[in-house]
């Protein structure tokens, strides 16, 4: 039989695409970028270079959420209870709320997710950095809904992206998942690939 050299360019292209381990190609990298945050206890967290290094699940909520947003955070827990050898990967929930999610209101939510320990951690920062932050991770979020209460507060609602990130240790998104309704043993799996 003989190869044309289109046959020999296949070849070559398939053989690679296997010998690559069939590894999926970033999604894209964070290494251009620094937001400074800071976490349930107060203390300051660069992003991403505090992360760098390990393996990172990234999940955004905000604590008012009527729904989704506790489903999101109990699939980050889910995945560092079921993973056989966690390691060193880091658990991270960023809210999009952070008029009403201070540190103190992020603790106090960690807490009723008995998450409130290492290795993860809850963020905030000033709305222009979190603004500036999702805009970033393509998280969308819009006010649904709002009134003035007789307190003189403001009751809102956000709609939003319902996402989890699985972002590798040189600080590159491998994989976006749908927060709320991707089956853990997915998100485990993908790790152990890294």
């Amino acid at each position: 039989m003989q190869l044309s050299f289109r046959n020999i360019y296949l070849l070559i292209l398939t053989t690679s695409f296997f010998i690559s381990g069939c590894s999926s190609p970033a999604l894209d990298d964070y290494n251009d970028v620094s937001f400074e945050l800071v976490n349930q206890n107060g203390e300051k967290i660069v992003f991403p270079d505090d992360f760098a290094g390990a393996p990172l699940v990234m999940g955004f909520i905000y604590t008012h959420c009527p729904d989704i947003c506790s489903f999101i955070t109990a699939n980050v827990g889910k995945v560092y209870e079921e993973m056989a050898n966690p390691g060193n990967t880091q658990f991270v929930l960023v809210t999009f709320d952070p008029e009403r999610d201070t540190p103190k209101v992020l603790k106090e939510y960690a807490r009723a997710f008995d998450m409130d320990k290492p290795p993860f951690q809850f963020l905030t920062a000033d709305p222009e950095t979190i603004n500036q932050f999702m805009e970033r991770v393509s998280v969308r979020t819009q006010e649904s809904y709002s009134r003035e209460l007789e307190t003189g507060d403001r009751m809102y609602f956000i709609n939003h992206s319902d996402k989890i990130l699985l972002i590798d240790q040189r600080s590159r998104l491998i994989f976006d998942y749908g927060g709320s309704m991707t089956p853990v043993h997915i998100i485990i799996e993908d790790l152990e690939k890294l």
